[in-house]
């Protein structure tokens, strides 16, 4: 399991402080200093059930500044990928890679799902 998150990101702590608290291993990667490839994205995309603008930091400084939220409805997949994998800001983070799934964003709820099992 791969956790790519942001050390400034009080939601990445809280994401981290929870995989330790259940004795969970995993391995951290700055999102900054490693940013995820457009080929990773892409896999990554086929783990996910929710659309491909998911992976967006919506709430981040950059996405505003590039105008994201006007812009991205006319972007086809292929742009879309490249500007993801252009700069790691612009993900949402964290981003919790398993075998079989990814978890994006820190939602306690989704990731009890996941690791304890509760609905």
């Amino acid at each position: 399991m791969v956790i790519l998150y942001y050390p400034k990101c009080s939601t990445c702590k809280k994401a981290l402080k929870y995989l330790d608290d259940l004795h969970l291993e995993y391995e951290k990667r700055d999102i900054i200093i490693d940013h995820p490839t457009k080929e990773e994205l892409m896999k990554w995309q086929s783990l996910n059930d929710k659309p491909l603008k998911s992976f967006f930091n919506v709430n981040g400084k950059k996405y505003r500044e590039l105008m994201l939220k006007t812009k991205l409805p006319f972007m086809d997949d292929d742009e879309i990928y490249n500007l993801l994998a252009s700069d790691g800001m612009l993900v949402k983070r964290p981003l919790l890679i398993l075998d079989d799934k990814i978890l994006i964003g820190f939602k306690v709820k989704e990731w009890d799902q996941v690791f304890k099992n509760e609905d």
